[in-house]
């Protein structure tokens, strides 16, 4: 039976036992650095087709 916590859980482990964060950001241009344009998700409730446009136009926009 799959179990998302403890999935997650061994997720969050191997990355801090991989420094796979901290590999991220290290290996990554300071002169090119990356953004986060969309929060956290979807503070009215669950997602729906209403949140489709905000989001592709907070993603694609800035990148083309």
């Amino acid at each position: 039976m799959y179990n998302a916590n403890q999935e997650e859980q061994e997720i969050l482990k191997y990355w801090e036992e991989n420094k796979t964060f901290e590999k991220s950001i290290s290996s990554r241009p300071e002169d090119k650095p990356y953004h986060f344009y969309d929060g956290p998700p979807f503070a009215t409730g669950l997602p729906h087709y209403g949140h489709i446009l905000s989001s592709v136009i907070k993603d694609v926009v800035p990148r083309y």
